[in-house]
């Protein structure tokens, strides 16, 4: 067996702020897990990594803490995205194998500034990787939901992430116009904790918050009436306490984060050239990422924008997906590779 057999693959990482994917070339999808790091708070070992971390959450004694490397799918902590970096790809590797990789596509948020771009690049190479490749995630997205990129024509793309939030005009292999926005599935989270700890003087962590969002979330009301049992701490006594959340209230919650999506979309599409907001008319919308999952969300859209709206196959792969095409067929996306090199966002 050839110990250095990684050295000459190549690998794509979409590295978010709620989870990281990779995809090996030749392999597929990997690597799936949450990006986060336990750390002893003394020592600053890394006790656990992805989903062993996630198991503690809201759960962890005082010498425990756990971290998210990432802030709206900015770099906060460089010395730990390195670490957990590497340990992504150890695991990818194989166990005993040599993990260092030949190219490695990272997918970005459109806004980030040269230095963070930078910092992404750095924290790649540290990790393992010789070449490095920064791809914006609406341009990912497009390429994994397997539309016409290349051509002279319109691609709209809404990536809803766990930090960010990202909208992209694709045409010709770049983004035409972009915007980002601090608004996606952790805000979701805030601000159904925010909710119930006013109205129900509850406090909760993220982890139910989550469930809530998954179990009885949606954009638009359903036929169906749904509502979950919650658990937490009454404020007044400081005991545990238990009540019923409906469906309409996490509607309600969500309807302003919902609202600053839907804004962003309307003034894209407001500063494009007539030509694309025609073909973006005949060609609808495009949704991929975690957030994309929220009952009726791509009908909200639609109904608001006036555009058919649909999410993507497997829009929590999409991303990386997307990366995996292009490390299979380096050539084939050089074009787009290199119109990569430099952002030009619209920063909300």
């Amino acid at each position: 067996m050839n110990l250095f057999k990684n050295f000459h693959k190549n690998v794509g990482v979409d590295l978010g702020t709620a989870n990281t994917l990779l995809y090996l070339k030749g392999q597929g999808i990997v690597v799936n897990e949450p990006t986060l790091v336990a750390l002893h708070s003394k020592t600053g070992e890394v006790l656990s990594v992805g989903n062993e971390a996630k198991k503690m959450l809201d759960r962890t004694p005082a010498h425990i803490s756990l971290i998210r490397p990432l802030v709206n799918g900015v770099i906060s902590d460089f010395e730990v995205t390195e670490e957990i970096l590497k340990y992504f790809l150890r695991k990818a590797a194989g166990k005993g194998l040599f993990s260092r990789y030949r190219v490695a596509a990272i997918s970005v948020p459109t806004n980030l500034t040269e230095v963070e771009r930078k910092s992404v690049e750095d924290a790649m190479i540290s990790a393992g990787a010789g070449k490095v490749y920064l791809v914006e995630a609406p341009i990912a997205a497009a390429i994994g939901a397997r539309l016409p990129v290349e051509e002279p024509a319109s691609n709209m793309v809404i990536d809803i992430g766990g930090g960010t939030t990202e909208i992209s005009i694709i045409s010709v292999g770049g983004a035409v116009k972009s915007k980002s926005l601090k608004v996606a599935g952790d805000k979701f989270n805030d601000d159904i904790i925010k909710s119930i700890k006013e109205d129900y003087q509850l406090l909760i962590g993220e982890p139910t918050a989550e469930e809530l969002k998954i179990s009885i979330g949606s954009a638009l009301p359903t036929d169906e009436k749904l509502e979950m049992v919650v658990r937490g701490r009454d404020m007044a006594t400081g005991l545990p306490k238990e009540i019923i959340i409906k469906d309409a209230h996490i509607r309600n919650v969500l309807h302003r984060s919902l609202r600053a999506i839907v804004e962003a979309v309307k003034a894209l599409i407001e500063e494009s050239p007539p030509e694309l907001v025609g073909d973006i008319l005949k060609r609808g919308i495009h949704m991929s990422g975690g957030g994309s999952l929220l009952r009726g969300i791509s009908k909200y859209i639609e109904k608001e924008i006036t555009v058919t709206t649909n999410v993507v196959d497997d829009p929590l792969t999409c991303v990386v997906r997307g990366l995996g095409m292009i490390i299979e067929d380096m050539p084939r996306y050089e074009k787009i590779l290199s119109n990569q090199q430099k952002p030009r966002p619209i920063v909300l």
